[in-house]
């Protein structure tokens, strides 16, 4: 039982759970924005309708809690590293904090009111008028979302396995500045913007790995 009483096997268990939250709610992520999305620009209204009172509702659950999980278990494992805390997992952390921003405090409460008015389209009534205006900025969040997801991965991964993080005390102020910079601004334009290239599946893969080049070139280079 040495995984429950040394700090390593604390560790080992949060890092498990990252892992396996994460997955869920990265995976939920990339269907809504690769697949599902993609159908509903063809599909009838009845057949969205059904979906967003049938499918939606079940896959934003566990969208949602598998968020709140990553978030509580990446908590957890910046807790026990305290201060050896790297530029690589404080970017990484940053993308993933404004996602699970997102998925909370956007892309949820704004679901909720396109989910309440499908109900009550389908119970024979009129569409909430507000519906209208909720769907895409929960769009525009949920692609900036995907944009953040692929350097978040990234840094993470690379905190690991890729030499050239350094401990935050140590790091450029020029780096870190500069990236804090760029990942806040691509977060305003989440909530006031418009989605630009992200408007396509493939344009907002290109643009996850431009971005990707770019804060790796400043981490790695300042």
């Amino acid at each position: 039982m040495e995984i429950l009483t040394t700090e390593a096997g604390w560790y080992f268990l949060a890092r498990y759970g990252h892992f396996l939250f994460g997955i869920t709610w990265i995976g939920l992520l990339y269907y809504f924005n690769f697949v599902q999305t993609e159908y509903f620009k063809t599909a009838d209204a009845a057949a969205k309708t059904d979906a967003f009172t049938g499918l939606v509702p079940r896959a934003l659950w566990w969208f949602r809690w598998g968020a709140m999980g990553t978030f509580l278990t990446g908590l957890a494992m910046l807790g026990l590293i305290g201060s050896g805390v790297s530029l690589d997992i404080l970017i990484g952390a940053l993308l993933g904090t404004l996602m699970f921003l997102n998925v909370w405090l956007i892309i949820w409460p704004k679901q909720r009111i396109v989910i309440a008015s499908n109900e009550q389209v389908k119970a024979g009534g009129e569409a909430l008028p507000e519906a209208a205006a909720a769907a895409p900025k929960a769009a525009l969040a949920s692609r900036t979302n995907t944009l953040f997801s692929v350097p978040m991965l990234f840094f993470m991964g690379a905190s690991a396995h890729y030499p050239f993080g350094v401990p935050v005390v140590n790091a450029s102020g020029l780096a870190l500045g500069l990236s804090v910079l760029l990942i806040l601004a691509l977060q305003a334009n989440a909530v006031v913007g418009k989605p630009g290239p992200m408007a396509s599946v493939r344009g907002v893969i290109v643009v996850g790995f431009v971005l990707t080049a770019v804060l790796w070139a400043i981490a790695a280079l300042l």
